[in-house]
């Protein structure tokens, strides 16, 4: 199946809107790769998480919650000026198909700073009951 790659510089308490929607839906997509790269690596001490929604989001923050039914991943990556100390990341995604657009959402906890990232989807081809189904989550996810 195809991939489809996309990356971005996020700033601080940003979102970034991915238009993915077709007008039939019978494009899906799933998250086959995310992850994130200091923007300038080493110049600050910086706690970055970027979170991927499937609904449109109002605001940015560095809280995770996978109970959160809207939330199809999250990536935390933190790093120290002191290369002693170096960085950790931690990226997880959710497996699920979406044939909506999605949101990208950024705060970094410890500053102001920005984060890049790297996001790659597979698209797929689907029937007829399977586009239901993703539109019918995606509807229920906007209402709810």
């Amino acid at each position: 199946m195809p991939i489809k790659s996309f990356r971005g510089l996020m700033a601080d308490d940003s979102i970034d809107q991915l238009v993915l929607h077709t007008t039939d839906g019978s494009t899906g997509y799933r998250i086959v790769k995310f992850e994130l790269m200091f923007a300038n690596p080493g110049a600050a001490s910086v706690e970055n998480v970027v979170k991927i929604y499937k609904t449109p989001q109002t605001a940015a923050d560095g809280v995770i919650d996978f109970s959160d039914n809207q939330l199809i991943a999250a990536g935390w990556i933190a790093g120290s000026t002191s290369a002693t100390y170096g960085w950790n990341t931690t990226v997880t995604f959710d497996n699920e198909i979406f044939n909506q657009d999605i949101y990208l959402t950024h705060a970094d906890v410890a500053g102001a700073g920005t984060v890049n990232y790297y996001l790659e989807l597979e698209q797929l081809k689907l029937d007829l009951n399977e586009n239901t189904v993703a539109t019918l989550k995606d509807i229920r996810n906007i209402a709810g």
